[in-house]
């Protein structure tokens, strides 16, 4: 592949919107390519089409996208008068440009609208840079939780539990 082929597209043409029926296999796609970084801790593709279909029948997604094509994803769900955040993800190549950071302000900036006074999210233990991250944007760790007990995992791990205060 030629340089022009790996290059990526100038930051500032990258768009937020929510996702549409018509992305769910392009979603799906793009959560797993994100999560391999899971593959030492959890077994296989994070979630299928139909994994994604069920998620959007409780909240929605924002996608980040840019002239080459889906670059990020969240999972957003109001619950009540609190968000619950998910999936946070960006395409391996586009990691470390800030659009994660820019997916976050765009959930954050939903839940505001939607009045809800804090955000929640949980992440998995083994994931031992997620905490720093989440940290620097403003969450605490609240407690942790079991992952489901048919979760295929490889390594003894748990949920860290996450919030933060929108008032």
């Amino acid at each position: 592949m030629s340089a022009a082929g790996n290059s990526l597209p100038d930051r500032n043409d990258r768009r937020i919107r929510l996702a549409q029926g018509a992305d769910v296999k392009a979603l799906a796609g793009l959560i797993n390519i994100a999560f391999r970084v899971e593959l030492p801790f959890i077994e296989g593709d994070r979630i299928n089409a139909d994994g994604v279909r069920e998620y959007m029948k409780k909240g929605k997604f924002l996608l980040a996208e840019d002239r080459v094509g889906l670059a990020g994803c969240v999972y957003i769900e109001v619950r009540g008068d609190r968000g619950y955040l998910g999936l946070l993800g960006v395409e391996p190549r586009r990691q470390g440009t800030g659009l994660g950071r820019k997916l976050m302000d765009a959930a954050e900036n939903l839940f505001r609208a939607a009045n809800c006074v804090a955000i929640d999210l949980r992440i998995l233990s083994a994931r031992t840079p997620l905490p720093v991250f989440y940290r620097h944007l403003g969450y605490v760790e609240t407690g942790t939780a079991p992952l489901p007990s048919d979760a295929p995992v490889k390594v003894p791990c748990h949920f860290i539990l996450m919030s933060k205060s929108l008032a």
